[in-house]
Parts: structure tokens; sequence; C-alpha cells
């Protein structure tokens, strides 16, 4: 994620487009398909924001996908980026990874990306696996046939504590500014934390529970958690 030199033009910028409030509605904008509490939606939308690249946000219910969504990305998970031309679609972005990619690749003001670090791919790649894995057997445990051997949690915090190791020393996972591998990470460790709030707040990661505070309250990720309606044919556009 971090070669990818994707230059589909400065013209998305909020500089290039004075301001959201002042998007004109002929201004033709890529459309992200979103799902507010969506780990993965959560991490593209901070790159997004981060960025500064306007798009016009649709928040989808999961259970009753637009078909709009669908006929551009079959898979249907979210979130789903679409650039478009005159209305047909150009590029359809439906990992958010592709998403933060593209983002920084139009503008990353305080070089989040981390060139050629095999550590941090390997970070994110563990988290993607691993501890997705293991997080959604935490959380809705019951929803698994898990052999008695078989400890969620136990195995989250292994994950955890590869992170706790790497924040003894500074503020962030690779140094005391914010990366991309934070971001890519921060969602899912809220998921996690707010499975059990009091487990988590007496677990071994102080540095980890520090970490995901600054998080919590930046005023990035405030905005980025903004309360939509529900996107159908005919809503009114919102810019994001």
């Amino acid at each position: 994620m971090y070669t990818d030199g994707s230059s589909c033009g400065g013209r998305y910028g909020r500089a290039a487009l004075a301001g959201k409030s002042e998007v004109s509605e002929n201004i033709n904008l890529p459309v992200l398909y979103s799902f507010r509490r969506c780990p993965y939606a959560i991490r593209a939308r901070l790159a997004l924001r981060y960025a500064g690249v306007a798009v016009e946000l649709r928040e989808v219910s999961l259970r009753d996908k637009p078909a709009e969504m669908l006929a551009c990305s079959p898979k249907g998970t979210v979130p789903v980026l679409v650039l478009s031309e005159n209305d047909a679609p150009l590029r359809v972005l439906e990992e958010s990874l592709d998403i933060i990619s593209w983002s920084l690749a139009i503008n990353d003001p305080d070089d989040w990306l981390i060139p050629g670090s095999s550590e941090a791919q390997q970070l994110i790649v563990a988290n993607d696996e691993d501890f997705k894995y293991w997080l959604d057997r935490y959380k809705y445990r019951e929803h698994y046939d898990l052999e008695r051997t078989e400890n969620p949690l136990a195995e989250c915090h292994r994950f955890l504590a590869r992170i706790e190791r790497r924040l003894a020393s500074h503020e962030y996972l690779f140094g005391d500014r914010m990366s991309v591998v934070d971001i890519a990470i921060f969602p899912f460790v809220r998921q996690f934390a707010f499975v059990d709030q009091a487990e988590f707040a007496v677990g071994p990661f102080s540095g980890l529970q520090a970490w995901l505070g600054r998080f919590l309250q930046s005023e990035l990720f405030v905005y980025v958690m903004q309360k939509y309606p529900v996107w159908k044919p005919g809503s009114a556009r919102i810019v994001f």
C-alpha cells in the first residue's frame, strides 16, 4: 500500500474545491459508501479527511445495501470508493487500504506513509488477518463453534502485547508522530476495547490505553464519526 502512485488528481482536494460548504452541486466528486461503525470504513474516512480529499458520503444500512453500491461493488462490503467522470465509473476501490493509499498519494501533509517498511506492512497484515480473526470470535463468540482449547481473548492479547511493546518508548507505533500504521490498526483496537471496557481498562496495556485515548479525543476522529442519515436515491448530497 506504500507505493501506489495513483494520481487521480488534486481536483478532489479541499483547497481546489474552496471548502466543503462551497462545493457546487455541479462538481463531480468521488462517492464513498460507508457504514459509520465499521472499522474498515473508519480508517478509510480518517485517511480521506486527513488528506483533505472531498467525497460524497453515502451512509448505508448493511441490512439494506443500496443497489447503486452493489452495481459498482457486488461483494457488498464497505467502504467502497467510486471514482467517476461525467457519471461514468472510472475506477472502484473496494478495499480500505486501497482507499488510504489513493488518498495519501494525493496529499500526505504530515508524512504518514512509511516508504519501503516491511515491518509496517507486516504489522498491518497481522492486524487485518490474525487480530481481526480473533477479534470477531471474541466479540461475537456466540456465532462461532469454537474448540474448547481456543481462547479468543488470549489470542487478541497476544497481538495487543506486540502493540504495547512498540508503544513503550514512543507515543505512536513508528515514533512520536502518527503514521498510516496507527490509523490502519486503531479502529480495530477501539472495537476490541469497547467489547468489555472494564476488562480493557485493567489490562496490562497502559501504553495502548493512552494511544487509544489520544485517537478517541482527536478532532480527526470526532469528525469522521459524525452521524449521518442512511443514504437513499434522491437524498441530499453530503460532502465529507
